[in-house]
């Protein structure tokens, strides 16, 4: 059989029908939205709304949030998640910290009181307890970029909602919201109401907790997101039920921003001091040292170096990546334990 020729070829998809090459574009366009829109893969499963509640705190001047009437920006209210068994939640420090008291409403309807148990205002993290046992969400491991993600809460007052959108960064910190940071950050459309909300992946697992947004000249959404990530929360959370408080580590120096002229050449973050006889000087880290790496974590700017750090428990053990003199070096940190 004879190979056709280029212009036998063109003529015979000429004489496709019409019909069919519309048919073909329109499975296309549906097989693209199928593999890129986070949204058209799979629907939430309201289950997951069983592990969440509204948060409904009384602040000084203002009425009961959610009481009567529609929803009101000037009213507080917030999010809080199922976290532990025994009715414990984690929520955001800012929605409760000012309540003269605080209730809740779970998915259900049910509305019940809340004791704020326990806080840690370097994060805006905040463990509160009721007389009820919601199921814990399971956890995610971390998110890639552009990977799908929902973010659940109460925006506005308006009750248990999601939305969704996509991984746009990983590890942020340094953004001016609290001390310490380890932001995913996402486009999924959050709103005031919904601090204190989940952000979970495409499997409906926890993956970090709705915190802050860019705002830009008014309260609402413009797609620049910030949840507080899995790793972050659990640490907070963990040493909240065993302690009451968070054992923030002292590693024993301090460091600053490279200047813009040193960045042309490394990213990293200046050692600016070490105290004597700390844990940084017993691994051998000296002033001026560029730190470009802890653990598996890059550092790129200060910011990165505290969130490093503070992810790790009091005890841990931290491999740091130091360019010293133009050499690469690779140092050991034992960060101390409560009280050492």
């Amino acid at each position: 059989m004879a190979i056709p020729d280029a212009m036998t070829r063109l003529r015979a998809i000429d004489r496709v029908p019409h019909w069919a090459v519309q048919t073909c574009h329109f499975v296309l366009v549906v097989i693209a939205l199928l593999v890129f829109l986070p949204g058209a893969r799979a629907a939430v499963d309201d289950s997951l709304f069983r592990s969440l509640v509204t948060v409904q705190p009384v602040w000084p001047g203002h009425a009961q949030a959610g009481e009567s009437g529609p929803p009101s920006a000037s009213e507080p209210e917030g999010t809080a998640v199922a976290i532990a068994a025994g009715g414990y939640l984690v929520t955001a420090l800012h929605v409760v910290e000012r309540a003269s008291e605080i209730s809740i409403r779970t998915a259900d309807g049910l509305v019940m009181p809340a004791a704020l148990v326990a806080r840690d205002g370097a994060t805006d993290l905040a463990l509160l307890k009721i007389e009820a046992d919601l199921p814990v969400l399971p956890r995610g491991p971390e998110p890639g970029l552009g990977e799908p993600v929902c973010a659940l809460g109460n925006p506005y007052g308006t009750g248990l909602s999601v939305s969704c959108g996509v991984v746009s960064g990983l590890n942020r910190t340094g953004m001016g919201f609290n001390a310490i940071e380890d932001f995913i950050q996402t486009d999924a459309a959050i709103n005031p109401g919904m601090s204190g909300g989940a952000l979970v992946d495409g499997d409906g697992r926890l993956v970090g907790v709705v915190l802050a947004i860019f705002t830009g000249q008014s309260d609402s959404d413009i797609g620049i997101n910030f949840a507080a990530s899995l790793p972050l929360v659990i640490r907070v959370v963990d040493d909240l039920l065993a302690r009451g408080s968070v054992a923030w580590s002292r590693p024993g120096f301090g460091v600053i921003p490279l200047t813009r002229e040193e960045r042309q050449t490394i990213s990293g973050a200046r050692v600016r001091g070490v105290l004597p006889d700390g844990p940084a000087a017993a691994a051998g880290l000296r002033r001026g040292d560029i730190v470009t790496r802890i653990g598996q974590r890059r550092i790129r700017k200060a910011s990165d170096v505290t969130a490093a750090i503070q992810l790790a428990k009091p005890g841990s053990s931290l491999t740091l990546a130091v360019t010293r003199d133009n050499r690469s070096l690779t140092l050991s940190l034992t960060l101390p334990l409560p009280g050492s």
